[in-house]
């Protein structure tokens, strides 16, 4: 696995592929960035550069999807509801109830959040994007701080 790292308002974003496609996003914890597992090789490709291009104008405000080859690693269950989540739209909103439905388990909200909450590629496939019904932020693997980050950021981008 190779890897680097994008910058970001949030911290530094490792960002990880093999030659085919994107394998992990790990965002910055309490502002530190993440270190990758001894396993992986910080080594520039083009896959990698262009992730890296493409978080980075996310970033500032000038890409609204990601355009890259990805390969999640999970059960059927979680790929399922991870390509749904692909679909919710730049500066958008649905709750982890919507998204069963979606994909025809509309009893599996929790499941869903579980499956949020183990997503390889946050950001890039968007998690941070599914809140609780009422509203509320529900939970996020990078943390709340973060989700509300990322949503705010959406939001204002949305806005101008």
């Amino acid at each position: 696995m190779w890897y680097e790292r994008a910058r970001s308002p949030l911290g530094e974003i490792l960002i990880a592929a093999d030659d085919d496609a994107l394998r992990a996003v790990l965002l910055p914890t309490a502002g530190e960035a993440s270190k990758p597992p001894a396993d992986w090789q910080r080594r520039r490709t083009a896959l990698l550069d262009e992730a890296k291009r493409q978080i980075e104008a996310y970033f500032d405000g000038t890409r609204y999807e990601f355009k890259l080859p990805l390969a999640p690693t999970g059960t059927d269950f979680e790929l399922e509801v991870w390509k749904e989540l692909s679909r919710v739209p730049f500066g958008a909103t649905v709750s982890y109830g919507d998204v069963a439905r979606r994909i025809g388990k509309p009893k599996a909200t929790r499941a869903v959040g579980a499956a949020c909450g183990k997503n390889p590629l946050p950001l890039v496939i968007p998690c941070h994007r599914v809140i609780a019904a009422g509203g509320g932020l529900g939970g996020f693997s990078g943390g709340l701080h973060l989700k509300r980050s990322l949503l705010s950021h959406e939001a204002a981008v949305a806005r101008s």
